[in-house]
């Protein structure tokens, strides 16, 4: 889909740096196409090693693209919060899940329930994050402004551009969380 140094969390890392942060290291454990139970088990396989300044969590697109209920995701997301905040020496800031009806790829599927299911999942993400007493950003009105040049080459996936406007969103918070 994109390049590593286009990917969020790198382009995260190189604003708080721009920003007047030391160097911030990334460690990315998820991989595209994983569900929230694939990357729980996914943490267990690389096992992370802290301390870390800063955890985000974005996932949950593709318990919906398989049908998993928005309830089965509360739960699991509810265990992966928790299990960062245990690993983490600093905050944990949630992003909401993108939209990807809107690409040409979801267009193929049926685009309004889609966006029902994302909005569902959302208000989920954002009832859990409330509980656990952490930030939801919500980016998901950027994957839904048409704009092509924010889907990449595969007709799925967000681009460069998507994610550099993901990241105007997710910076202020981090910075907050962060000067804590």
């Amino acid at each position: 889909s994109v390049d590593e140094d286009e990917r969020w969390p790198v382009r995260l890392a190189r604003a708080l740096e721009e920003s007047g942060w030391s160097t911030v290291d990334v460690e990315i454990i998820a991989r595209t196409g994983w569900t929230t139970a694939e990357l729980d088990r996914g943490i267990d396989a690389a096992d992370p090693q802290g301390p870390f300044d800063l955890v985000t969590i974005l996932i949950g697109v593709n318990d919906q693209f398989r049908g998993r209920s928005a309830d089965a995701y509360g739960e699991e997301l509810a265990a992966m919060i928790e299990r960062a905040q245990g690993f983490s020496t600093g905050p944990v800031l949630m992003v909401s899940i993108p939209d990807w009806g809107t690409t040409p790829y979801g267009e193929g599927y049926s685009p309004k329930v889609i966006a029902r299911d994302i909005d569902e999942y959302n208000a989920v993400g954002t009832e859990v994050s409330a509980a656990a007493g952490i930030p939801f950003v919500d980016i998901t009105p950027i994957s839904r402004s048409g704009d092509p040049d924010l889907v990449s080459y595969d007709d799925l996936h967000p681009s460069g551009s998507q994610y550099a406007a993901w990241v105007e969103e997710i910076l202020p918070v981090a910075i907050d969380l962060l000067e804590g």
